[in-house]
């Protein structure tokens, strides 16, 4: 019966009918006290009066909106429409009474319609009372958080609805979510209600208001919103010390059947959501037409780059696609999960090799003839890297020398390799093995005889990749521990996974041969912003309730990544936020030998000729030190921070 009785269809009947009584009896307590003063009208007026007066002021009250507003928020200025409704009801009562030819009494109706005020808006005020009341009491068996909505556009007008029904409807995430208030940047919004929920100010004050209804959670509910105004609400909704929900950027909404149901979409928000811009959209078009048909290789398919490949690729229908990786445990995962979602609809194999292994790739190659190459096999750790540099130049130059030669061999169509920033002016033994393994896709794309379309893709950090910074943030904060940080003012560029892959594929489709594909990331984020946005998003407070340490830059750890060389200019592309690195001709006889000996060097364990043989081939591979000092040094120069890629037109 309780729950029966907190719908807010059956409570809208339930004050109607309160109301009609309430003014009926008002009509009588009016009378009563007209006859202490010998004044009383008589009975069949006083019927008439009670008709008239109850259906003309529910309909007032009605008309003024005095049963669209949730009587647990019930304000001061929505008493006022109590007044407004039984004004204007009495005004037109009197109206309708005098055209049925019965005598108006002025001083009647004026009592009628005082005492009936103060009774309706005494009932409001007890029955708000008495509702909170009842929901503090069955707190123990509603898990319904008080919940602020920002934006109060046709999406919070959809999620109210939405909860309305829910509670109708006893669904699942009715007892979830109890809206609260509102808040919204329009001025011509605020003091308004939106289905009952009082708009209480702007996006600004959210931190105040947070605190001043005891809000328990934050529903971000506008999905077109511009990428720096939403960064900026981000940021004060994170400061505000509660969870996050939001709903889904409006190209990522879910329609079914031409209508949209946000409840069932709303998720937790996620560090990629404080980055400051949207999503990379990609042409799948192009991509379906490249993919389709084919047969596609993956190396490193197991990984975090490489699994997110494969799930691409197999929805595009390709011929076959061969997964290979040296770790058998991911390779597994993610056939299992092809297998699942695909069965045999996807024509798949998954082979554990090494890409060290010329002979063993070779043979793979010589027995599936793939026509796509994706190269997504590395090491990418740079401390580990640092103390066992060997691996590094064997896993990704030796590796990255195999794979495109033998591609080049048996004439595959194209050939993807994956970069990073970090190969950029690097700074460490992994981003130097990274910008040799771009010499070597380049000078082999230089040679004459060959007919593979060579083509590197270069981006930032990974959000959510094996290795990456937020995983073990997420870790330290859950098991109540300091979160750590190299240094405070180490920056980074970041992306999803999902972009990361996108633009391998989007590279791929639209590649010619010899390219160096950079995605333009927006603006570096500090790390230790990051850091504190997640902690709030918690529910926490940085350095108070989680402490952040500085641990100091890690061995080969640069204080900032670039994403373009001095010498590389960029040129524009179909896809607006991707750009194309000018080639760097490879003098080819001076590498082919420089190769050699690195690679002679790494087969003997010599790791320091290795070393210097990499510094040799890669110039501009320098020490953290000095690259570091530099950097501090400019660090004041207004343009050095947050500086975005200026293409060539």
């Amino acid at each position: 019966m309780r729950e029966y009785f907190r719908k807010f269809s059956v409570r809208k009947i339930v004050l109607a009918v309160a109301d009609c009584f309430l003014i009926t009896v008002s009509a009588l307590i009016a009378n009563f006290a007209l006859s202490v003063f010998e004044k009383a009208v008589p009975n069949s007026e006083v019927l008439i009066s009670m008709v008239c007066g109850s259906i003309c002021c529910l309909l007032t009250l009605m008309i003024c909106g005095a049963y669209k507003i949730m009587w647990r928020y019930f304000n001061g200025k929505d008493y006022l429409t109590c007044l407004e409704g039984i004004v204007l009801g009495m005004f037109m009562s009197c109206i309708v009474i005098g055209v049925l030819k019965h005598e108006v009494q002025i001083i009647y109706t004026l009592l009628h319609g005082s005492v009936s005020l103060i009774a309706i808006c005494l009932f409001r005020y007890l029955f708000k009372s008495t509702f909170i009341t009842l929901s503090k009491t069955d707190k123990t068996n509603s898990s319904a958080k008080r919940t602020l909505i920002v934006g109060g556009g046709r999406a919070c007008e959809i999620i109210l609805k939405e909860i309305r029904h829910a509670e109708e409807e006893h669904r699942s995430y009715s007892n979830a979510y109890e809206p609260v208030c509102i808040v919204d940047d329009s001025t011509a919004k605020i003091g308004k209600t939106i289905d009952g929920v009082p708009v209480v100010g702007n996006t600004s004050d959210i931190s105040k208001y947070v605190e001043q209804y005891k809000i328990e959670q934050i529903i971000f509910a506008i999905p077109s919103c511009l990428e720096e105004e939403r960064k900026r609400i981000l940021d004060v909704c994170s400061a505000a010390k509660v969870p996050i929900k939001m709903i889904p950027f409006i190209g990522n909404l879910i329609f079914e059947n031409d209508t949209v149901e946000l409840m069932k979409q709303i998720r937790d928000i996620k560090v990629e959501d404080l980055l400051g811009r949207d999503p990379v959209k990609f042409d799948n078009k192009d991509i379906k037409e490249f993919i389709y048909g084919k047969v596609c290789l993956v190396t490193g398919g197991g990984g975090s780059i490489g699994s997110e490949l494969v799930r691409q690729i197999a929805k595009y229908s390709p011929k076959q696609i061969i997964i290979v990786d040296i770790y058998e445990n991911n390779a597994y995962e993610i056939q299992q999960e092809l297998v699942m979602e695909y069965g045999d609809k996807l024509n798949l194999v998954t082979l554990i090799a090494s890409v060290r292994d010329y002979f063993r790739i070779n043979q793979i190659f010589e027995r599936y003839k793939p026509q796509i190459v994706f190269h997504a096999a590395a090491h990418k750790h740079v401390p580990l890297m640092e103390v066992s540099p060997m691996e590094a130049i064997k896993n990704n130059v030796v590796g990255t020398f195999n794979v495109a030669t033998i591609a080049d061999f048996h004439k595959v169509e194209k050939f993807v390799m994956i970069s990073t920033d970090k190969a950029v002016n690097p700074t460490n033994v992994m981003g130097a093995s990274k910008r040799c393994c771009e010499m070597i896709i380049q000078y082999i794309s230089q040679q004459k005889e060959t007919t593979t379309d060579f083509v590197t893709t270069r981006f930032g950090n990974v959000l959510g990749s094996n290795g990456s910074v937020i995983p073990l943030f997420k870790k330290q904060i859950e098991q109540g521990k300091p979160v750590t940080v190299t240094h405070p003012d180490i920056i980074r560029y970041f992306m999803t996974i999902p972009e990361a892959v996108s633009l391998v594929m989007e590279a791929a489709a639209i590649a010619h041969g010899g390219e160096i594909f950079v995605l333009d990331m927006g603006k570096p984020v500090k790390i230790v912003t990051l850091a504190e946005n997640l902690i709030r998003m918690y529910g926490k407070i940085p350095y108070k309730d989680v402490q952040i340490q500085f641990t100091g830059l890690r061995p080969g750890e640069k204080i900032k990544e670039e994403l373009l060389m001095n010498e590389e200019g960029l040129k524009k592309t179909s896809n607006k936020l991707i750009f194309i690195g000018n080639q760097i001709e490879i003098d080819s006889d001076k590498f082919i030998v420089q190769l050699h000996k690195l690679k002679s060097a790494a087969a003997e364990n010599d790791e320091a000729t290795a070393v210097n043989a990499l510094h040799e081939i890669v110039p501009t591979f320098t020490t953290p030190e000095e690259f570091n000092k530099h950097e501090f040094a400019k660090k004041d120069s207004p343009e050095i921070e947050n500086k975005k890629l200026s293409p060539v037109l």
